[in-house]
């Protein structure tokens, strides 16, 4: 049996934009799960043709907190079975955005792949951002790895 453990909640304002009255915002769609599902928002079937990267309404705005950022990321589903995926992934939306959540999608397969309207078609993410305070030095202080840059730690 799982332990009940106190998750850290936080209020996002969330508005449905002209002509989503019967939309699906996002949501999560098991008890744990880290995102939630985005849908998209379409009057007609969208096509993605293979290799191509198109932007995918999804009806709905939102203001989140300052300190906070949402990251859209693929859908495993879509990725393993269709070769969709999110070409800038994570994507961003930054706390002072307020228009409508695009997702961007890429088609990596050979074929041309239709995105009907209520298709669950990302992930997203909300979580903390700090502000960063740059704390200009002369010198860093020394690590094992160094300087070492991609694949130099041999994993």
């Amino acid at each position: 049996m799982m332990e009940s453990v106190e998750v850290e909640t936080v209020k996002v304002s969330i508005k449905r934009l002209e002509g989503n009255v019967d939309g699906k915002l996002p949501e999560y769609h098991s008890e744990h799960a880290a995102g939630m599902d985005v849908y998209a928002k379409l009057d007609d079937p969208m096509v993605l043709k293979a290799g191509e990267i198109g932007l995918v309404p999804t009806g709905f705005a939102m203001a989140l907190p300052i300190g906070w950022e949402a990251q859209i990321r693929p859908r495993s589903g879509l990725a393993v079975k269709h070769g969709i995926g999110v070409p800038n992934g994570p994507g961003t939306i930054d706390a002072d955005y307020r228009g409508e959540v695009k997702v961007a999608l890429v088609n990596f397969s050979k074929v041309d792949f239709v995105i009907e309207d209520g298709m669950r078609v990302a992930q997203m993410v909300v979580k903390r951002v700090p502000m960063v305070e740059w704390d200009e030095v002369d010198e860093l202080p020394d690590t094992e790895r160094g300087a070492g840059g991609f694949g130099h730690t041999g994993h």
